[in-house]
């Protein structure tokens, strides 16, 4: 099998600091030798990506009814596929899989659901190798139906043929959506987080949504802040939840939104989140370190790995399933 890149996406010069590269030379949006490839990925993107679109995209996906295949057989497919959003990484996808799996697995060893979801979370990105547009599978989501926040990537310079921005009902700040409605009821850009998310639900992988009944964030937090509130709220969400809400809960919310940088990294679109949003938002920063700071050329023994991973996948979501 030919080994090509699937690295991280380019938004990454957005985000903290990776432990191997200072952040301005880990990705660079104003050069660089694919620059021009990078920033026309997210025009596409940006430029496509409708309230219509996305739309489509759940009738589309959603039904599972393209290819049959396992948990593991996807990981390795993923070797085949080049990511176009991705400028400097040179190895496949699956690396960073086990890599970011055995970042949470040294840190949380009690949780091998945890340690899963750092396998499985960007294999939704199969939908490449079954005719998305790249732009329609990468890189960092964002709600459409209603205002784009500035801290999207190229917000300023990417949007400008999106219909969308015609339409003044999509342009408020909550357009379509009424105040703390909560991210399950909000469409996001179409990728690879909310079409394994629901590869999941479809196949009735062992992650049930379930809530917790302790006091509500929200009766303690204002919900419309700015970001130096932001982090204020985070702080209290990381000390009040103690990672202690429902496992299978967090699993699916961690898959869902571990690419919606413009809330978890910048405080953005706060005014939609919920009680369950906001206990969820610990533990999906928790996540992201091991997602971003796992990334290096000091590759795993995947062989070596694969049957430890392999018992997870036969616990949490076995045999084949439906895509």
């Amino acid at each position: 099998m030919r080994v090509v890149n699937l690295g991280p996406d380019p938004s990454l010069a957005y985000r903290p600091e990776c432990h191997e590269k200072d952040q301005t030379d880990f990705r660079n949006f104003e050069s660089g030798d694919l620059f021009d490839r990078v920033f026309n990925t997210y025009k596409q993107m940006h430029t496509c990506q409708t309230l219509d679109f996305v739309k489509q995209k759940h009738l589309d996906w959603s039904n599972c009814n393209h290819f049959s295949m396992t948990m593991m057989e996807n990981i390795n497919s993923l070797d085949e596929l080049v990511d176009e959003s991705d400028p400097d990484v040179d190895f496949p996808n699956s690396f960073h899989a086990f890599q970011t799996a055995e970042g949470i697995r040294k840190e949380h060893p009690d949780k091998d659901w945890f340690q899963l979801v750092g396998l499985i979370h960007d294999i939704g990105k199969i939908m490449a190798l079954y005719g998305e547009p790249q732009w329609a599978v990468v890189g960092d989501t964002f709600p459409v139906g209603c205002k784009f926040q500035n801290s999207i990537v190229f917000r300023n310079s990417t949007f400008e043929g999106n219909p969308d921005l015609k339409n003044p009902t999509l342009n408020t700040e909550f357009g379509i959506y009424k105040p703390q409605s909560g991210l399950d009821n909000v469409l996001m850009s179409w990728g690879h987080d909310e079409y394994l998310y629901q590869v999941m639900k479809f196949n009735k992988c062992p992650i049930p949504e379930e809530v917790t009944s302790h006091s509500s964030p929200e009766k303690q937090t204002n919900l419309t802040h700015t970001h130096t509130q932001y982090n204020v709220i985070y702080t209290f969400l990381r000390y009040f939840c103690t990672f202690n809400t429902p496992k299978f809960l967090q699993g699916l919310y961690m898959i869902r939104f571990h690419s919606f940088y413009p809330w978890h990294s910048n405080g953005d679109y706060m005014h939609l989140c919920n009680e369950k949003d906001l206990q969820m938002l610990p533990w999906v920063k928790e996540f992201n370190k091991f997602d971003l700071y796992t990334k290096s050329t000091d590759l795993p023994d995947v062989e070596s790995l694969r049957p430890y991973y392999q018992a997870l996948i036969d616990k949490y979501c076995p045999g084949v399933l439906q895509w």
